[in-house]
């Protein structure tokens, strides 16, 4: 279809102005990532950075050796991993995809130009024609409308994925400082079984010691020196992952962390309704729904250019013989084998699909919104059992089996048998508070309410908005 620079003028006017509103994809890009990074904010209290040149490179690295420079708190921890993460900074990639596309959306489409000379018999006859394609230009509001969605959707998508790298940073570093106390821990326990076994050795070499009671001696040893090797593996172990989520190498994996877990808080997290939050307040549920409105933009566009599949403008200007001629010429594929009904088939199934997931979202989380609450309060009331009961009441026991022992009324078997049984208990007790600690970074993570920072360092739950569906 061909028509004259007057008909097109309205699409151009309104093209040209969104052209200048929209500017160009850099500071699309830069808005979009201050829209994430106030997200994330909110919720950890501390700033992610993208690394999109090398002024912003530089910066983040001085704010990453500040924080290296003393022992490190659970907030500096998830900070230097949100500014120096790498697989983060790819999520993060995504933020600059998608404002190039909504960026492309806003230019107009490029226009065709032809060159046409004949010469016959001494005439020669010169063709010029320029061609636009009006359909571009027609649905040039829509097409900015569904990249503007997906735009959205990427933000939530890569908020969502700074939290997740924020919550994961959060269990690494519980797991290593719970990892590298119970190794020291089990150092102490060895040093002691040494001490103890040197002494067996020479009580039984002036015959004060039974060979039994010196071989349960030396045997108890060993154990305890193995568990260290063992213990300091898994510590190595837990340490090397926190590092590796906070993209650290070189001399800054020298750095330091508390030697032992957080206190346990005084009163529990209460979440008045605990699946409203959810369903209200996820990141994933949010960009599910705006997902959705893309896909439902998408498919009103697929049915309005589903007929018709190429409509172009070509304005002709003809020069021969001595004469000049000027038209236009319409350009229209006839949809003789393809109605485009497929198109808007799939288009209505991808919509369908959408919708499902979304609702599948929705279940599943209100689902890991129950177990991630019951798994706080269990792993918390465990804690506070181990720490308040079952610690000391070994303690207790195991002072008074040594006065037996000191007295000679008991053996050195039930002696260690007690020691033993004291160790699997300390041990537990650290396990269970690492657990506790884990388990209110999954409650958080899971709900992702609005929060605040506790004493402890964790994200603090908002009162809950039981209204949220």
């Amino acid at each position: 279809m061909a028509v004259e620079p007057r008909t097109l003028r309205g699409g151009f006017a309104a093209a040209a102005i969104a052209l200048l509103l929209a500017g160009c994809a850099g500071p699309i890009a830069q808005s979009s990532f201050d829209d994430v990074n106030a997200i994330t904010k909110a919720k950890t209290g501390r700033q992610s950075a993208w690394i999109s040149n090398d002024e912003a490179a530089d910066k983040a690295r001085s704010r990453v050796e500040t924080l290296l420079a003393q022992p490190l708190t659970v907030d500096d921890a998830v900070e230097i991993a949100m500014l120096n993460n790498r697989a983060l900074q790819v999520d993060l990639s995504e933020l600059g995809l998608a404002a190039a596309d909504l960026a492309q959306a806003y230019r107009l489409p490029n226009p065709g130009f032809s060159f046409k000379r004949l010469e016959s018999a001494g005439v020669v006859d010169i063709e010029r024609k320029f061609t636009l394609s009006v359909v571009d230009v027609l649905f040039m509001p829509l097409r900015i409308d569904i990249e503007q969605n997906r735009l959205t959707v990427a933000k939530l998508n890569t908020a969502n994925a700074v939290l997740r790298i924020a919550a994961e940073t959060r269990r690494a570093y519980y797991r290593a400082i719970a990892a590298g106390q119970v190794a020291d821990y089990v150092m102490q326990v060895r040093e002691a079984t040494a001490a103890s076994a040197e002494l067996a050795r020479r009580m039984a070499r002036v015959g004060n010691f039974n060979t039994l009671d010196f071989a349960r001696e030396q045997a108890f040893h060993a154990d305890a020196t193995a568990q260290a090797g063992v213990a300091r593996r898994a510590a190595t172990s837990e340490r090397e992952k926190l590092t590796r989520l906070l993209g650290l190498w070189g001399p800054n994996t020298a750095f330091k962390l508390p030697p032992r877990l957080p206190d346990l808080p005084a009163q529990p997290v209460d979440v008045a309704d605990v699946e409203a939050t959810t369903v209200r307040d996820r990141l994933d549920i949010k960009a599910g729904r705006a997902a959705i409105d893309s896909l439902a933009t998408s498919l009103g566009l697929t049915r309005a250019t589903g007929f018709v599949n190429v409509l172009d403008a070509s304005y002709i200007r003809e020069t021969g013989g001595g004469a000049r001629s000027t038209g236009y010429e319409i350009s229209l594929e006839i949809p003789i084998f393809d109605w485009g009904d497929a198109k808007v088939a799939r288009a209505e199934y991808l919509y369908q699909q959408a919708a499902h997931r979304l609702a599948g979202t929705a279940v599943n989380a209100r689902s890991e919104a129950r177990e991630a609450y019951i798994n706080y309060r269990t792993a918390l009331d465990l804690a506070i059992a181990y720490r308040d009961e079952v610690v000391p009441l070994r303690t207790r026991i195991s002072e008074e089996m040594q006065l037996r022992y000191n007295g000679m009324l008991s053996s050195v078997f039930e002696l260690l048998i007690d020691a033993q049984a004291q160790i699997r208990s300390v041990i537990a007790a650290i396990d269970a508070q690492r657990d506790f600690w884990i388990a209110d970074t999954d409650l958080q993570f899971v709900t992702i309410a609005d929060a605040g920072m506790s004493a402890g360092g964790g994200l603090r739950l908002a009162g809950a908005d039981a209204s949220g569906d």
